[in-house]
């Protein structure tokens, strides 16, 4: 049966119908409503989730006509067998589980169209957190423009100005960079790929940090490298290691957050920054400077961080950065700055897989930067997460959980919790709550009692309750 309120959000774009089918059907797929179980009952249903009868009435119709559900005249509705209906072809079992629960598993889940208040263990922001007019204003800025200038491909580098105006930004950050060297990708995602695709063959090692991104594992492997991670410190990585193991595997590419570190919300020091380049130097391999939550640093007088770029001026150092986090997740927009020729094998590279990115996107995020918009939306991201922080941090405490780093900024809280993560998600996902347990973190993937939280998405009290009901017992 579903639970209270689960998956309902009349704020969300859908209607209501459209979300209660999705919920069902999502939850059937995973095996969270197995083939036989008894739906709640129409009126129950309408009760529980505080909506028409009428609207669960069509939302039922619907499932039994897509196949998830049945009607069995005078005893309500049944989950149906699903594999009888695609030719006895063998399914894939997708329960999470402990041995199941991978990156693909949280990235699928992350894509179910959930509440983001629902999902504390997302990587982006809710939607109340960000400013919708300011995209939308873009977008209709845009549209009144002449339309020629819509309908062509636009240049493999990426709009002009936007370059002119990231090197702009990039000045502040002590980074010399000439817009013939920024190259715009589709989010810091795909400036991974260029990147990984050009200095990587099969077989080829790639170093990451230790707890890192958990995306970059699955896409990287699929490349036909090895990754390798490097345990991530308080200030950094530990450079012992990664001397040590440079030395023996001889990698290609080292990625690392400088600042902002995902997931602990850490930053690199002077000396590390100044090891990690000096070992990169030593060992031949390229730094790849992943900043995609730049913005979210208050600088300086607040934290200490140094980006390893600034101080090597693009020459060893590949510097990514993209406005998805702090735009809006659909505005595709990250850009690659690194050395000239470098630039244009990458440009050259993009331009066979993709042509070339959406110059749409591109000319909203120009006109936001441009007008000074950017700067202001970002101060109140970091003043609304300052607001949260403490007091988010004190509520996982008192319920038993420790918090590793106590950072001053940054969205992230990498949390210990001294249980199986993998376990206490797949109870999570029961309950109608996305977790980002701390095993998807690490190359290995092995069980962990780490977990990420995700501090600006947890105003929902069903949250705190499980966790409460978990955490104490």
């Amino acid at each position: 049966m579903l639970a209270p309120s689960f998956f309902i959000s009349r704020d969300s774009g859908g209607s209501l119908v459209e979300q209660i089918v999705l919920a069902v059907a999502n939850r059937i797929d995973d095996k969270l409503l197995r083939t036989g179980a008894r739906m709640p009952s129409i009126r129950q249903f309408a009760d529980e989730q505080r909506v028409s009868r009428f609207t669960v009435v069509e939302a039922y119709d619907r499932l039994v006509a897509k196949g998830y559900l049945e009607s069995r005249r005078g005893a309500g509705f049944f989950v149906r067998e699903r594999a009888s209906m695609w030719n006895n072809a063998p399914t894939t079992q997708v329960t999470p589980s402990s041995s199941q629960m991978d990156v693909v598993w949280l990235v699928r889940n992350m894509f179910r169209q959930l509440p983001p208040q629902k999902m504390p263990g997302s990587g982006v922001l809710p939607h109340d957190w960000l400013d919708g007019e300011l995209v939308a204003n873009g977008l209709r800025a845009i549209s009144r423009l002449n339309q020629n200038l819509l309908l062509h491909y636009g240049t493999p580098q990426g709009f002009l100005p936007l370059r002119q105006q990231l090197q702009l930004k990039l000045a502040e950050l002590e980074i010399a960079a000439a817009p013939e060297q920024i190259v715009m990708t589709s989010g810091v995602t795909q400036a991974l790929d260029l990147v990984a695709r050009e200095f990587t063959q099969p077989g080829d090692t790639i170093f990451v940090d230790d707890p890192a991104w958990f995306l970059m594992f699955g896409s990287f492997a699929i490349l036909g490298t090895k990754v390798i991670g490097i345990p991530r410190l308080h200030d950094g990585p530990d450079v012992a290691k990664l001397a040590e193991l440079a030395a023996l595997h001889k990698p290609k590419l080292y990625i690392i957050n400088s600042v902002m570190h995902n997931p602990t919300s850490t930053s690199l020091s002077a000396a590390k920054a100044f090891q990690v380049l000096k070992t990169a130097e030593e060992h031949d391999f390229m730094i790849v400077e992943d900043d995609v939550y730049c913005d979210m640093h208050p600088g300086p007088a607040v934290q200490a961080a140094t980006r390893i770029a600034a101080l090597d001026q693009l020459n060893r150092v590949i510097y990514l950065g993209s406005f998805s986090k702090m735009l809006a997740a659909n505005l595709r927009v990250g850009f690659i700055a690194t050395s000239h020729e470098t630039a244009i094998r990458l440009s050259d590279r993009k331009m066979l897989s993709t042509l070339t990115t959406t110059e749409i996107g591109e000319r909203v995020v120009y006109k936001i930067l441009s007008e000074g918009h950017y700067r202001k939306h970002t101060d109140r991201i970091r003043v609304k997460l300052d607001s949260v922080r403490d007091p988010i941090t004190k509520r996982l405490e008192n319920l038993g959980m420790k918090v590793d780093y106590r950072t001053p900024a940054g969205m992230f809280l990498w949390t210990e919790t001294g249980c199986d993560t993998n376990k206490l998600t797949e109870k999570a996902l029961e309950q109608g709550f996305l977790l980002a347990p701390g095993s998807l973190f690490s190359p290995s993937q092995l069980p962990s009692t780490k977990m990420r939280i995700n501090i600006a998405a947890m105003a929902d009290p069903g949250i705190w309750e499980f966790l409460k009901r978990e955490m104490q017992g």
